[in-house]
């Protein structure tokens, strides 16, 4: 595939290195596009020695080969990390100043931006006007990332790590010329497993990774959304582009949730919340004692929060659920579809040695229109985009 990295003149042009590497050693050629300013950083040499192609800034330079133009024609996607601020106002203008901006003009092919920026520009009106103008002609804007910024500032305005901003492009490469068709749409995704305290060392948990939940959050970025991950007690690498909820317990699970999807498009509940808790909670560990006797746990139930966010879905909004079953596969499916009023659910064969922890997955999703769709095993990103091309033909219609 072409790609055209272009860098934008931040202080984060250094981390473009390994985003460019990452992408030349998948075997995509890379022509590399800098602005001015992003050659104060990172010199035009070494973006030459590692795309192997020739670097320029203007569009002066080989003008017999009309690079302003031929660049966006010619490419499978255009990926700008680090987009400044002011690069993003240039694009959202429209205007055609160096070859980066012209070749965001000419460019036919998806576009990714990679904010990176202080807080204080990224929350500032201008900005936020520029990002919405450019994600609603279709431009996939991810979110930057919270963390430290220049100098000893911290905040969101931070590049997201380039091996997941890689993992965004080789999605969106994955999916062809595809429309960004989540691009304005708010999603919340939950993912892993929640603990339910017993005393100060101990729990009751599952063994759900996060894996499928993560792919979701990562494929909704891939396809233009505003993603909002809840994580429950998962260790994976944070999406780029999503924006992070960590959480322990269910209810914690469920107060994030409820207040995430008040302003959702689409909830999506691959989290594996637990079913049950200790009805009471020990201030200090439990100790074993001189007895064998184990002591009785006396178990209450959680609240269901898929069903609690299916009484009161707002109309449009659609709801995904997930059934992980151990026995009849479809009618434990059926009944849980009904009973939590979702649009759609997501049922798959559960165990020790299956789907959990694994990199890949196989599904039955079954619809409130009675729809049923099975998807064999396959790896879990491509399971979740299968399930959002099933989400996108049940949003609203109109603009998000």
């Amino acid at each position: 595939m072409r790609v055209v990295l272009g860098v934008g003149g931040g202080i984060a042009a250094y981390k473009a290195c390994e985003l460019l590497r990452l992408l030349t050693e998948s075997g995509h050629r890379v022509r590399v596009v800098p602005t001015a300013a992003a050659l104060r950083f990172v010199g035009a040499p070494t973006w030459s020695a590692l795309s192997g192609q020739p670097v320029v800034d203007d569009v002066w330079t080989d003008v017999h080969e009309v690079p302003h133009v031929r660049l966006g024609q010619q490419a499978d996607l255009v990926l700008v990390a680090p987009a400044t601020a002011d690069l993003i106002a240039r694009a959202a203008h429209g205007l055609a100043d160096d070859l980066l901006t012209n070749t965001l003009l000419t460019a036919r092919c998806p576009v990714v931006l990679a904010p990176a920026m202080h807080t204080e520009m990224w929350e500032h009106p201008a900005t936020t006007g520029n990002v919405a103008v450019l994600r609603g002609r279709g431009v996939r804007v991810i979110e930057p990332a919270v963390g430290r910024l220049t100098g000893t500032d911290s905040g969101k305005g931070r590049l997201p790590d380039p091996q997941e901003i890689f993992e965004v492009a080789r999605r969106v490469l994955a999916r062809g010329g595809a429309a960004a068709d989540l691009v304005g749409r708010r999603v919340v995704v939950t993912a892993g497993g929640t603990r339910e305290p017993l005393d100060p060392v101990r729990f009751l948990g599952n063994r759900s990774s996060g894996k499928q939940g993560y792919a979701f959050a990562r494929t909704a970025v891939a396809r233009g959304a505003s993603v909002t991950l809840i994580s429950a007690n998962v260790t994976l690498p944070v999406p780029a582009g999503v924006d992070l909820v960590r959480v322990g317990d269910t209810e914690q699970l469920r107060v994030a949730t409820l207040a995430a999807a008040r302003r959702a498009d689409v909830v999506v509940m691959a989290a594996a919340p637990a079913d049950f808790r200790p009805a009471t909670y020990a201030p200090e560990k439990i100790k074993k004692g001189e007895s064998d006797r184990a002591p009785v746990i006396e178990l209450v139930t959680n609240p269901d929060i898929a069903a609690e966010l299916g009484a009161a879905k707002p109309a449009g909004q659609v709801l995904v659920a997930f059934a992980a079953e151990t026995g009849d596969l479809v009618a434990n499916a059926k009944e849980k579809l009904a009973r939590k009023n979702a649009d759609l659910i997501v049922a798959n064969q559960v165990g020790a040695e299956l789907v959990f922890g694994s990199d890949v997955n196989a599904a039955t999703v079954l619809g409130a229109d009675g729809s049923s769709t099975v998807l064999d095993e396959r790896d879990k990103e491509q399971l979740a985009d299968d399930v959002w091309d099933l989400v996108a033909a049940r949003l609203s219609a109109g603009p998000p």
